[in-house]
């Protein structure tokens, strides 16, 4: 029997009975845009209270809404599970679990070990398996590849199909999203590659080809490296900056009036995210096993790593500057969230910068519109009712997430003193002694 032809005309008729494996920022959003174009689509996570939300019709991704959700599961597009036995029915495999560091800075595999071994006792003739978990290169291969067929009598390439397609997803933005970003798609072999690039066609915009699941693996950590790198230099040169006493902010201004060969990147008060702050340490751990040291990326990291601590040491100064001590003044941090207008806290700088504060004696309260509580590691904490009375009681204002809601004009006006690590000022005048930028 040819499990290729057959599986590609089921995909093109859409009849294949699709899964999701993780429900997350990934997961839903990529099972909303299969089930929007006509799949029916089955997402499994273990997480009961994020099943029973779905299956409620209730969105907790800010970037898919409740009614889209309620929608599809009244009209049986989608549904949610956390039992991995509906996968013996299934015909194609989506895996979007997360991809963690270790605190010792290695991988931590645990999630798509746990869904290989899940995969294992179901994978049948006729499944294609994409992993879209961000990894070091020979993942898909080395782990998932090895898991299916252990003990399987499957051959890949004919029996099922696997193949590796990084996700792309930039949480709250509204121009590139999981429909029209373009999908990178890398298959063990070409017959997986056409497969898999059958499959997402069908409901995603552009599908871009390559030749292996290693390629594809390595494309995304190079995208994320990219980013890593460039902004580590631009944090480096704002800590140069800040010592020869130059406008960081206009600096760059005036290099991007360059109309080639420059590119805009802008310094921070550290990384944040599901993907730069750590993807490019999973290259960097794997050329380690291959006796390479990574010194760009290890370098970046380094450096980006310590800009909590050097927003913390604005802070000092400046508070010092008005002749007042860090311990025991009252710090307000405005944002948790690792990016402006999302409610996403995943290794979020701001963390680092209120344990740091209050790890020298400061009064630390916090305010993010998209986080009302914070519970992380030893950090507990709620976000303040009432901004204005915050802002005018605190005897600094810390800017960590320029959220667009917020009204800086007043926020000026009101506070004592303002640390601005976004140049979220940057219109309401540049020359205001009460205001310290990065």
């Amino acid at each position: 029997m040819d499990h290729a032809k057959e599986l590609m005309n089921k995909l093109r008729s859409k009849q294949a009975r699709v899964a999701i494996l993780g429900l997350g920022y990934v997961g839903l959003p990529l099972a909303v845009v299969f089930a929007e174009s006509g799949f029916k689509v089955t997402g499994i996570d273990p997480i009961r209270e994020k099943v029973d939300s779905l299956n409620k019709g209730i969105s907790y991704v800010l970037d898919i809404s409740s009614d889209k959700v309620r929608s599809l599961i009244d009209s049986g597009k989608l549904s949610a599970t956390t039992d991995f036995s509906v996968l013996k029915d299934i015909d194609a495999v989506s895996i979007c679990v997360p991809t963690p560091l270790r605190k010792t800075g290695d991988p931590d595999l645990s999630f798509i070990l746990s869904v290989a071994d899940s995969l294992q006792k179901y994978v049948h003739p006729g499944m294609v398996i994409v992993l879209e978990s961000t990894t070091y290169p020979g993942t898909t291969r080395e782990l998932i590849l090895a898991k299916l067929c252990e003990n399987s009598g499957l051959e890949v390439g004919k029996d099922f199909f696997l193949a590796f397609s990084p996700e792309r997803v930039d949480p709250g933005r509204k121009d590139w999203t999981t429909i029209n970003t373009p999908k990178v798609i890398g298959g063990i072999t070409p017959a997986c590659s056409e497969v898999a690039k059958t499959w997402y066609e069908q409901s995603l915009q552009n599908v871009v080809p390559v030749s292996s699941a290693e390629v594809a693996e390595m494309a995304k950590l190079l995208e994320n490296t990219f980013r890593m790198i460039n902004i580590g230099m631009v944090n480096e040169m704002a800590i140069m900056c800040d010592r020869l006493g130059v406008d960081i902010w206009e600096v760059i201004e005036a290099a991007a009036t360059k109309p080639f060969g420059f590119m805009k990147f802008q310094p921070g008060p550290g990384l944040g995210g599901h993907c730069i702050p750590i993807d490019p340490l999973y290259l960097s751990w794997k050329m380690k096993t291959l006796n390479y040291s990574a010194r760009f990326i290890e370098l970046a990291s380094e450096i980006n790593t310590t800009m909590p601590r050097f927003t913390v040491s604005k802070v000092q100064d400046a508070l010092n500057a008005q002749k007042k001590a860090l311990n025991g003044t009252s710090i307000l941090v405005l944002g948790a969230a690792y990016k402006p207008d999302i409610d996403d806290l995943r290794e979020s700088p701001s963390l680092d910068i209120i344990h740091l504060l209050g790890e020298k004696g400061a009064i630390v309260n916090y305010h993010d519109p998209f986080i009302p509580t914070l519970d992380h590691d030893e950090i507990k904490m709620e976000s303040v009712k009432d901004l204005d009375a915050a802002v005018r009681e605190a005897d600094c204002v810390v800017i960590v997430t320029n959220h667009s809601s917020y009204d800086y004009a007043k926020i000026l006006k009101n506070a004592k003193l303002i640390v601005d690590t976004r140049n979220a000022l940057k219109t309401q005048g540049q020359n205001i002694e009460k205001v310290v930028r990065l």
